[in-house]
């Protein structure tokens, strides 16, 4: 996934409006004008790197040509404590005025990106893909979503637009599952795929029957998911989705599904520590 420039501007216009009012009392007050200073992004954790150059995107949009970085390490990096990610020079009212827009921005993509990963090597050696899901921050969801692919897991659909997904709400609403499937089928282009949440084994066959491109097991036990796999037989892909934990994931990846998805990833993700300290 790569970053819409234009969005990521937008979004950090935005952050900064909504720390700087009119000025920022403390900087403007304390700081000359003229003064200059360089400062480094310090990791204080083990972890995996994202939103360095959106952090540094902060600074340059306050002082557009004015500032100059020197980026140790990059998305996807692998992160140990002490590390120096990256350094920068400036205004010094410029890195402290940005210092906490930036912070906020990468500390919450490398927890992303982090927490992925993790997962990601807790099914390594399965067939089993780890995704995000549409449980993001509203206005974040480009930004947590690249994190994801950076942490090395693999995005579900972006927005209600990218393809259908029939859950039970939909199924009551439009005549049960056949008639559901049917319905969509008709109506939708050759590009765009059909999903089916399913509880038991005997909507699984239903939805087999329907013939959709995509099954998710919905809460299901080990147990059941791995019949449901044996009994799909490869006639579509089965995600499993549904209160996953890093202690649950690597049993149900053993399963034998192809996906596994994660609203945790980026609903509930720990920020990742860095800090950005003056070095002059």
């Amino acid at each position: 996934m790569i970053l819409n420039s234009i969005y990521v501007d937008n979004l950090i216009k935005t952050a900064l409006l909504e720390d700087i009012n009119y000025l920022d009392t403390t900087t403007d007050y304390l700081i000359d004008e003229e003064q200059e200073n360089s400062a480094r992004f310090l990791a204080k954790d083990d972890g995996v790197l994202c939103g360095i150059e959106v952090a540094l995107r902060v600074f340059e949009i306050l002082q557009p040509n004015g500032v100059k970085a020197t980026v140790y390490k990059h998305d996807g990096d692998k992160l140990k404590k002490g590390d120096i990610i990256a350094e920068l020079h400036g205004k010094t009212r410029t890195i402290l005025k940005g210092e906490r827009t930036a912070l906020n921005l990468i500390q919450h993509m490398s927890g992303v990106a982090s927490a992925t990963n993790k997962a990601v090597e807790i099914v390594k050696g399965t067939k089993a893909s780890i995704a995000d899901t549409r449980k993001t921050l509203p206005g974040l969801r480009p930004l947590q979503k690249y994190a994801v692919t950076v942490g090395g897991g693999k995005n579900h659909r972006y927005n209600l637009s990218d393809a259908a997904m029939l859950k039970d709400i939909h199924v009551e609403a439009g005549g049960g599952i056949e008639n559901a499937a049917a319905k969509l089928r008709k109506k939708l282009g050759h590009m765009t795929k059909i999903e089916l949440e399913v509880r038991n084994l005997s909507e699984l066959r239903q939805a087999l029957d329907a013939k959709v491109d995509v099954i998710m097991l919905d809460n299901m036990s080990p147990e059941l998911m791995k019949q449901a796999v044996e009994i799909t037989d490869g006639r579509a892909l089965l995600e499993a989705s549904g209160g996953i934990t890093d202690e649950t994931l690597r049993e149900i990846a053993e399963t034998g599904v192809d996906i596994i998805s994660m609203g945790a990833l980026t609903h509930s993700v720990k920020a990742f520590d860095i800090s950005l300290k003056i070095t002059d």
